[in-house]
């Protein structure tokens, strides 16, 4: 179930968010203070071209104070526009039954969008 869950979510708009994710991955990186952020896009990426079966976990060693400043510059350089699209892509596919486990993808996706440093994908 969780093949086929994926081969729609691709179908349906999940091959161009990931690929949306990895151009902007590659332009954060083309300066070496942006290659952090770059980094936590392509694990955005990631997770956007196959969400199905994925897990997002904290990491056992949460970094402490510098993954607490990278979150929030990330907030401010962008993920809260990122994580208010997966929002209202969430709630937009839970109006319908089909839609709903779509729109689970796209919350989980937005938890990760708002604070990816400190976190993985299993």
């Amino acid at each position: 179930m969780k093949f086929l869950g994926n081969i729609i979510w691709l179908i349906c708009g999940g091959l161009i968010t990931a690929v949306e994710y990895l151009i902007s991955s590659l332009l954060l990186m083309v300066t070496i203070i942006g290659i952090p952020f770059g980094l936590q896009t392509l694990k955005l990426g990631m997770l956007a071209l196959w969400p199905f079966g994925s897990r997002v976990t904290d990491n056992g060693n949460s970094g402490g104070c510098l993954c607490l400043v990278m979150n929030v510059i990330w907030i401010f350089i962008g993920g809260f526009w990122i994580c208010l699209t997966h929002l209202f892509f969430g709630l937009l596919l839970c109006i319908t039954i089909i839609g709903i486990p779509f729109g689970r993808q796209h919350f989980k996706m937005a938890a990760l969008a708002l604070t990816p440093f400190g976190k993985n994908i299993a």
